[in-house]
Parts: structure tokens; sequence; C-alpha cells
């Protein structure tokens, strides 16, 4: 696995055979697009590589509970006007749905009030009649304003307080705000309410009807989404004097496709290797199972095109860590018995299928380390046992397993040092990558010492690796002599990230405290449930059962979370800390979709 080489790639021809060029180059399936010109100053006409009306539509007829019978086969059937036909509908339900709560908001604003039929302006003088709730303890704020007012009726908590002017008070005429109650009487309101319920059944009556479309629309989707796919690339182009011209970049593995492809289409074709100031995209060739690994690689941060592929990496740490997280085997075992009942089903597809490995290893892992911590469900193996001969790890106690985790830390961020180190081998900025692995090792050797020869060892690799790192970090060129001064402040600020380097390896004690309360918390659920039968013979056992079916499936849950978000978290903040530099962009094929009847 490795992070795929790619070219740039420039294709010109004719502007009349435009839409030929993008349907071939579709069809290939193996270009990033570049844009050429910029996007259109109006938002709405900014293209999409996804056919995100077609998606909406089909995810607004699926959220319906109440489907007609589908339509399997019509060859008249068009994806463009039943799309429109759909979102017309989602819209009118969302304006009638909106409507809707207005007006019974309205109403309820109106009602205190009674139906009031109001007079033409002309026989009030153009003057208005405006309402307000004012509390009982406040009316002597109505001795306050000027305007005309009366207390149309009134309960032990509120005056109902009708104020008479030609224009709006300000806010602060009363100590609460205006009541909206409109210019409609209150049976005005609600027959306009009834009016647009029905409007709002017929909406629903219409959606209702176009779901008989959801299998038409969930096939033709693919076609869909290549149209969108052709529009986003048609606003990439560069487009001037009958030319066109279509640039992006290719997997070098593809480029004789492309140029054979150039061929026969009579087109012409610049290939060229990535430019100094050029930001390829991040293409990860992995194999088909290995797919999952590759979205966890790619799901926090992309990789830059410069950097190493830290899918195998991210794979086999991520397991370690979720095994220790969860600290016991019997848990483990449950969610490999989950997953083989879910083994057919996610083998249906190439992406399931990677998620059974990624699986398979997580729940291996995690029943591996349960069996070495002697853990099941929270009991442990009975001495002379064969299980208690592969029990060599205590979590008891408590300064061994912080130091395991310690070391594990260590090594974790010493391998992040090396691959990037190895990634800069022709660069003199890798010895400070050196100096933080000799660092890590000379504070590691520091802590577990315990002879002179030892402590001297430590002191001088870590003396030795701060000094690399004093030294080398810096990349600044030296053309004045004063750049000699600031490499040297380059080379201090560097030392200051020996605090960070620290903090980062205490954090994976946290695969020892997680690991430590999953254990605790399985044994607590053990002993209150024996407490439970002792004190209740015979009702008691079956509450016992129910205590730990329950206890332990919260617990189950919790331990998976954790493992999960911490697990991750270690790989994403600590180790991409020191071992990815940069962010990069996604490699996003301009590719057709097949269509799967």
């Amino acid at each position: 696995m490795t992070i795929a080489r790619l070219k740039k790639v420039t294709v010109c021809g004719l502007l009349s055979e435009k839409r030929c060029l993008l349907e071939g180059l579709q069809a290939l399936g193996c270009m990033h697009l570049v844009a050429l010109r910029p996007a259109p100053a109006e938002v709405e006409e900014v293209a999409t590589p996804h056919a995100e009306a077609a998606i909406k539509a089909l995810r607004f007829l699926t959220d319906m509970h109440d489907k007609r019978k589908q339509v399997t086969r019509d060859p008249s059937f068009d994806v463009s006007n039943v799309v429109e036909q759909v979102l017309d509908v989602k819209e009118r339900l969302r304006d009638a749905t909106d409507r809707n709560e207005f007006l019974r908001h309205r109403i309820e604003q109106i009602e205190p009030w009674g139906d009031i039929a109001y007079p033409p302006l002309a026989e009030l003088a153009h003057h208005r009649l405006w309402f307000y709730i004012l509390p009982v303890r406040k009316l002597d704020a109505l001795n306050q304003i000027e305007h005309p007012w009366q207390i149309v009726k009134r309960d032990p908590r509120h005056a109902y307080v009708a104020v008479i002017a030609e224009h709006e008070p300000p806010d602060d005429l009363l100590p609460v705000p205006r009541t909206y109650t409109g210019a409609l009487p209150l049976q005005a309101v609600k027959a306009q309410l009834e009016d647009n319920e029905i409007e709002i059944e017929d909406i629903i009556a219409e959606r209702h009807a176009l779901t008989r479309y959801i299998y038409m629309l969930s096939v033709n989707l693919a076609e869909a989404e290549n149209r969108a796919s052709l529009a986003f690339a048609d606003q990439q182009t560069r487009d001037e004097a009958g030319i066109t011209a279509l640039q992006g970049w290719v997997p070098e593995a593809a480029i004789e496709a492309v140029q054979e492809y150039v061929v026969d289409a009579g087109l012409a074709c610049l290939i060229e290797e990535p430019g100094a100031d050029d930001a390829p995209p991040t293409l990860i060739e992995e194999p088909a199972k290995m797919g999952a690994g590759v979205d966890l690689a790619m799901f926090y941060t992309v990789p830059p095109y410069s950097s190493w592929d830290p899918t195998m990496v991210l794979f086999f740490s991520f397991s370690l860590f979720f095994a220790m997280i969860l600290s016991d085997a019997g848990y483990g075992l449950i969610l490999l018995i989950l997953l083989m009942s879910f083994w057919r089903r996610l083998g249906r597809s190439e992406r399931g299928r990677s998620y059974r490995v990624l699986g398979l290893s997580l729940f291996g892992a995690a029943v591996v380390y349960g069996v070495l911590v002697g853990s099941y469900f929270g009991v442990t193996p009975s001495k002379g046992s064969v299980l208690a001969t592969l029990h060599v790890l205590e979590l008891d106690d408590y300064e061994a397993m912080m130091r395991f985790s310690i070391v594990i830390g260590v090594l974790h961020l010493m391998l992040a040092n090396a691959l990037v180190a190895w990634q800069k081998r022709l660069d003199v900025s890798a010895i400070a990558n050196f100096g933080w692995i000799l660092g890590l090792a000379g504070g590691l050797i520091l802590v577990e010492a315990e002879s002179d020869g030892l402590t001297m060892m430590g002191l001088v690799l870590l003396g030795a690796g701060l000094i690399a790192v004093f030294l080398f970090t810096s990349e600044r060129p030296i053309i004045r002599s004063s750049d000699y001064l600031w490499r040297l402040l380059d080379g201090l600020k560097a030392l200051t990230g020996a605090m960070g380097m620290f903090g980062d390896v205490l954090s994976y004690m946290r695969l020892f405290a997680l690991g430590l309360a999953s254990a605790s918390l399985a044994l607590t659920f053990n002993d209150l449930a024996s407490t439970i039968i002792d004190a209740m013979p015979g009702l008691g056992l079956l509450l016992a059962i129910v205590l730990l079916l329950l206890g332990h499936a919260i617990n189950l849950a919790l331990a998976v979370m954790s493992g999960v978000v911490h697990g991750l978290r270690l790989n994403f903040i600590e180790f991409y800390k020191w071992g990815i530099t940069g962010e990069g962009q996604a490699f996003q094929k301009f590719a057709r979709k097949e269509v799967k009847p």
C-alpha cells in the first residue's frame, strides 16, 4: 500500500467535440479534474459532481412510511422530470407546513382577545389597535403612556390592554412585548388554517403517489450522477478560439490508457511531472480488502501527496489500542460472534468485505489481549487451568500497566518520527527526527534505569537527541549572516516541543486507565449479582441474571465507544502530530458510475 504517483495531464480538442471528449474521459475514470477557469459568480450556477437533487428527491420519498406499489419498468421514465416533481412537492410541503405553524401561533395570540372584527381604518381616523398582555403587578406602567388605552379584560394574573395609535408604538412603550394579532379576525385566521391543512393533505397525497417511483429513481440514480459529473467537468474546462482544454491528475499506471484514448480520439495531450508549486491530490493504492483501513487513514485528515501512507500503521495500532481499552476476552468473543452473524451480509459489497477484515482485526486482537490479561466477563481463570497459564499481564499491577502503556506510546511516537525521517532521508532535516527518536529512547531508559550505567546511557541519548533537534530542525536557508541567528532561534523554538512530546507520551496512559475501568466495572456487576443471589435465594438468581445481562451490555457498549474514540484519537492526534506534516486533498475520480438494474 502506498500513495500513488501522479502526473498532470492536459487534454485539448475541438470545442465542437467537447461533449465527446468529456464522455470519453469519464468512461476512462482515472482523472482528478483541475479547474482551468474560475467558478461562476452565482452560487446557484456552480455545478457539483454529485446528483444532489436526485439524492434529495429519493431520500424525501423513502422517508415516507406508507409507500405505493413500485413501478419496475417504464420506457418513458424521465429521471429529471420525476426529480423536479418530487422537489416541487417537497418545497410546497415545507412552505405549507411553515405556514401552518405560523397560523397556529397567530391563533394562540388572537384567542385571548376574542373574535375581534376590525372596522375600516377611515372610521378610526386611520388609527389602529395595538395589543399588550400586561402582568397585573405592572399596571402602573399604563399611567406613563400618552396614547389612549383600554383594558379589554383581565384575569388574576394579567390585564389585556388595547392601545390606540396611528403608528406602531416604540418597543419600550410598556414593559412587555407587543402581542402580534394581525389584521384579520379570529374566524378568518381559523379558516385559513383549515384551508392550509387541506392543502397539506393534498400535497402529502402527491408525495404518496410519487413513492411508486422509488425503485426507478434508485436504478437511475447512477445515470443522474453521471449527468451531474459531466456538468461539473464542463465547468472545469477552458474554452478559447474553438478549442477546449481539460486538465487533471492521473495515476502513472493509467497514463497509457489515457494516451491510447487521446490517439484514438484525435486529441492533443500534454503529460507533466508535478511541479514545485503543484499540490497533487492524494490517492492511496490498496488491496480491496484494506479499503476500511484507507477510510480510517483519510477520516481525520488527508495525508499530503508528498507524505507517506499511514494505512497499515493505523490499522494495526488501532486494533491494539481498541483491544487494550476493551481488556476482556469475553467481550471480544461476543463482538466476534456478532461480526460472524453479519459476515454474509457484509460480504455482498467490496466495502463491506473490507470492514469485515477490520472487524476481525479489532475483535480478534481484543480476544487475544483479554486472554493475556486474564479477564473473561470480569472473571479471572482459576490457578492451574490452561487459561491461567496464558495470563501474563496483571491489570491490578498499576505501576507495571502504566509503564506498559507508556512504552507503547514511546514506541508509537518513535515509529512516527522514523517514518518521517525515512520520507525526508535525502534532507538534512531528517536528523531532527532521529533526534526525537533518541530523546524518546533516552527518556524511557531514564525512567526504567536501575543502574548508573543505564542512567548515563539515558542521559547521553536524551542530550544527543535534543542537540540534534536544536541544530537540524530549521530549514531556513543561509543567505545573510543574520540567518545563523534565526536558525538558532528556530532550534530553540523546536526544543519547546519537548514538553508537547512529554504530554503526548502521557496521553497513552488512557489505554491503561480505560482498560482498568472496563475490567473494574465488569467485576462490580459480578459482585452485585453474587450479593443478590446470597441475599435472595431463588428469586435472586433471576434478578442476578438480569443484572448481569444489562450490566455487561452497558459496560460492553461503553468499552466499544471508548475503544473507538480513544483508539482513533491516539492515532489522529498524537501520532499524526509527529508523523504527518500538512494536509492534502483526496483524489476524486471523474468517472462514470454503472447503472445497476
